[in-house]
């Protein structure tokens, strides 16, 4: 039997890596899902080990071998870029030792777990005893991986997640919506305060709740077979592309945050199921960043669920689960999903007001982990720029303030601005779609969704991480990210 080639020996190793990356997204969805409080601590454990595991399979010396060896074996485009993707994941594991990848699981998994209850609990000094510890683990990786890559700390971070992107790009971008976000918003405002619009008459039982999003979710092509819905304090999607686990969270005063969760959560979900099966065990066959990734949520929940055409086709969906209502009106729905409305929490945010939410966070976790503030610094920053921002006092409500999130507590900095650039992403496809489909509008309220999804398949989800997160916008659009798509797509909606 002849010797594997360097390059099959390599798919080999990172083929099991897929597998135990698998099990550690069930784990952890079980933990945000459904696990019983007291099993945190062997949880915690359990967790680690496999990250110890994980770290391990990637850190063989062996690897080190087959890659240069595979660099001189004939190999075609998609699998000079799989070389590609390997190497990457291989030069950030190994600049981190196992020991650091332990405590991060270990004290990720304290903070996040203790945070459950501190939130509603409002205690900011009780989070900090574990946050702490994440920071300072945070900031010794950052170090670590800025000295190997010749970045800033934050910047070694913000790879992670957006590969290729720098905090002087996004300084740029974010200066750029800051001179003209705050007198938009304030335009809206000032022409909606002429508008009447009909609140919806509650309560609205979870399980009504539960159904109608479901509905929803088939109607958006999510495949039941191959995933799932849940509860959790706060949505995510999680799980594996052959097996999304998506969430969300009830109020039954209100099913418009849980809805445009669900249909937020459909858009990351619709990603995974749509990467390409034969290529799922490798890095080259999964999601290019998180900015693309967040751009699919985007699309989904923002230029498409928030869009008139598409709430007057599930109109009738939602008085079949919810009852009939004068607010049900299709060109009610309307009114009531472009509210722009100040207010302290982000994922509830509007269109408009969502971004001063990401540049806040951007600018305090960037100071964090550059050193320039300490954690207890946090409150007193986020009090001054939500005023300053949006015009919102947070002072002493940490439950509703800095306490919100669930990202820093398992030390994911560098993530914020993946919103913000996804939601830049999205309306850039979109223009590109309309340009192309002058009658998109009317496709998506006969119920045509493929208009939307078949570009995204064959545009986003099919090419996975063949190319460059750069590359992958140029070919789909025709240009490099250009935010003015953002501000226009903002204009015309909430303006006309």
């Amino acid at each position: 039997m002849s010797q594997p080639s360097a390059y099959q020996a390599l798919t080999a190793s990172f083929t099991r890596l897929h597998r135990y990356g698998h099990l550690a997204a069930m784990v952890s969805w079980d933990q945000a899902t459904m696990m019983p409080p007291k099993s945190n601590d062997a949880r915690a454990a359990a967790q680690a080990e496999l990250q110890v595991l994980m770290h391990a399979t990637l850190t063989a010396p062996a690897l080190a071998v087959q890659l240069q060896q595979a660099e001189q074996e004939p190999l075609d485009t998609l699998q000079r870029a799989s070389l590609r993707e390997m190497r990457r994941a291989w030069q950030q594991a190994n600049l981190l030792p196992a020991s650091l990848v332990e405590a991060q699981a270990l004290a990720g998994a304290r903070c996040e777990h203790a945070w459950r209850s501190q939130r509603p609990a409002n205690d900011w000094a009780g989070f900090l005893e574990n946050f702490r510890e994440v920071v300072q683990l945070s900031r010794q990786e950052a170090r670590l991986l800025a000295e190997a890559q010749g970045c800033s700390p934050y910047d070694a971070l913000m790879e992670k997640y957006e590969p290729g992107m720098r905090s002087v790009d996004i300084d740029r971008i974010f200066s750029a919506v800051k001179q003209w976000l705050p007198g938009l918003i304030s335009a809206v405002m000032d022409k909606q305060s002429h508008e009447h619009v009909l609140p919806p008459q509650g309560s609205f039982p979870v399980e009504q709740q539960r159904q109608l999003g479901l509905s929803v979710m088939k109607l958006l092509g999510f495949d039941f077979d191959a995933g799932r819905l849940d509860v959790s304090v706060h949505p995510f999607c999680g799980g594996v592309p052959e097996d999304v686990r998506i969430t969300t969270r009830y109020r039954e005063d209100d099913f418009m945050q849980s809805l445009m969760g669900i249909i937020h959560e459909t858009g990351h979900a619709r990603y995974e199921q749509g990467l390409p099966h034969a290529l799922l065990h490798l890095p080259v066959g999964q999601a290019r960043s998180m900015g693309i990734h967040e751009s699919q949520s985007l699309s989904f929940e923002m230029q498409l669920g928030r869009n008139p055409a598409f709430l007057a086709l599930i109109a009738p969906l939602i008085r079949q689960h919810l009852g009939e209502q004068p607010a049900f009106a299709a060109d009610n729905l309307a009114l009531l999903y472009s509210r722009v409305r100040p207010g302290f929490i982000r994922v509830d945010a509007d269109e408009l007001c969502y971004p001063a939410h990401i540049i806040l966070r951007y600018e305090i976790e960037k100071a964090l982990i550059e050193g320039e503030i300490e954690a207890e610094d946090i409150p007193a920053l986020w009090d001054e720029k939500m005023q300053a921002y949006l015009g919102v006092d947070t002072r002493g409500n940490y439950r509703q303030g800095c306490l919100q999130d669930i990202h820093w507590t398992d030390g994911s900095f560098g993530y914020f601005p993946s919103y913000t650039l996804g939601a830049m992403y999205a309306a850039q496809y979109f223009a590109v779609m309309r340009r192309g489909m002058p009658d998109l509008d009317q496709r998506i309220a006969a119920g045509d969704l493929s208009a939307v999804t078949d570009w995204l398949q064959q545009h986003i989800w099919s090419q996975a991480s063949q190319y460059s997160t750069a590359e992958l916008i140029e070919q789909a659009t025709g240009e490099a990210l250009n935010p003015e798509y953002f501000r226009a797509h903002l204009q015309a909606r909430y303006l006309g």
